[in-house]
C-alpha cells in the first residue's frame, strides 16, 4: 500500500467507495481512515450477516483494531434484510461525530443512498404465493396500462413485483416510485469513488483470495454452518458457501468446490462491473488493486 493517497480528498466530506469483489476497495477505505480519520461503514448486502465472516471477506481483527467499522455482521444469518433496512440502519450514522467512509459492492445500496428509495410495504406471503402460481401474461394483464408502460413486459421478475405491489397496497408500483423521497446523501455532498482495475488482474486476485480464505479456515467456517444450512437464506448466497457445503456432504471434491467458487466469484465481479459502468459513469474511477 502506498504511503499516502494517490489523489486529494476533502477530509470534511463523506466518501463512497464502490467496486467489484477483490478490487481493493476495503484496503482503500482503511487507508483513508488511517490518513484522514473516519468510520468505515459497510455497503455490501452479504457482509451485514454473521456466520460467514471469511467467505464474505468481512474485516479482519487487525482491520477492526485499526479503524472503527459499522454495519458488519450485525444481522443474524437466518434473518431477512433489505436495502430499505440498510438505509434505516445507516441514516443515524451519516450525522455521527466521524466522517463516514461507506464501502461495498452492492450497487443498489449506493443508488438508494444517493438517489432515494421509496419505502414500499413488504409483500405478504399469501400474495407472493398467488403471484408465483400465475403466468407472466396473466400478471401483466392484471396491471393498469400505466403500470405496464413503466416496465419491461418480458421481465417476469419485474412484472411479478408490480403485480404484488398492486395487490398488497392498492397502488401501482410506478406511483410508489413517483413518491420517492429525497436521498439521505445527495451525490454532490460526497466524494464518490468506483474501483476500476484490469480484468485479468482482478480475476487472478479473485482466485488467490479464495485460496487465502481456505487457508484461513473457510472450510471450517462452512463446517460450523453445516447444521444450519438453508440455501433459501439470503446469507447463504455468499459465494463459495454452497460449494463448500456440497464438499462437506460428499457431493464435490475440494478441487471442484474451489474451482466452482472461483468461477462464480469471477462471474459476479463481471456483473458488478457492468452495473457500475451503467449506473456510476459520473463517479471518479480509481485504479488500485490490493487485498480487499
Amino acid at each position: 500500500m502506498p504511503a499516502s493517497l494517490p489523489f486529494a480528498l476533502d477530509p470534511g466530506r463523506p466518501v463512497l467507495i464502490a467496486g467489484p469483489t477483490a478490487s481493493g476497495k476495503s484496503a482503500l477505505a482503511l487507508q483513508i481512515a488511517r490518513e484522514q480519520g473516519g468510520v468505515i461503514i459497510n455497503a455490501d448486502a452479504l457482509q451485514v450477516f454473521d456466520g460467514w465472516r471469511l467467505l464474505t471477506a468481512r474485516p479482519t481483527d487487525a482491520d477492526l483494531s485499526t479503524s472503527p467499522h459499522l454495519l458488519y455482521g450485525h444481522v443474524p444469518f437466518e434473518a431477512a434484510y433489505s436495502v430499505g433496512q440498510w438505509l434505516r440502519d445507516i441514516a443515524p450514522l451519516l450525522s455521527g461525530p466521524m466522517r463516514p467512509i461507506i464501502v461495498g459492492g452492492t450497487g443498489l445500496y449506493f443508488n438508494a443512498l444517493t438517489k432515494g428509495l421509496v419505502d414500499i410495504p413488504p409483500t405478504p406471503t399469501d400474495v407472493r404465493a398467488a403471484a408465483n402460481a400465475l403466468s407472466r401474461e396473466t400478471l401483466l394483464g392484471d396491471l393498469s396500462p400505466k403500470a405496464r408502460a413503466a416496465l419491461d413486459p418480458h421481465n417476469r421478475a419485474r412484472v411479478q413485483r408490480a403485480w404484488e405491489v398492486r395487490q398488497a397496497t392498492g397502488r401501482d408500483l410506478c406511483d410508489w416510485h413517483a413518491d420517492t423521497p429525497p436521498p439521505l446523501l445527495p451525490p454532490a455532498a460526497a466524494t464518490r469513488l468506483v474501483m476500476d482495475v484490469p480484468v485479468d488482474r482482478l480475476n487472478d486476485r479473485i482466485a488467490l483470495r479464495f485460496d487465502v480464505m481456505l487457508a484461513m479456515g473457510a472450510l471450517e467456517e462452512a463446517r460450523a454452518m453445516l447444521p444450519h444450512w438453508n440455501p433459501d437464506l439470503l446469507s447463504s448466497k455468499a459465494i463459495g458457501a454452497a460449494d463448500l457445503i456440497a464438499h462437506l456432504r460428499g457431493d464435490q471434491t475440494m478441487a471442484q468446490a474451489r474451482d466452482a467458487a472461483v468461477t462464480a466469484s469471477r462471474q459476479y465481479a463481471k456483473r458488478q462491473r457492468t452495473w457500475f459502468r451503467s449506473n456510476m459513469a459520473d463517479w471518479q474511477p480509481v485504479a488500485k488493486l490490493s487485498t480487499d
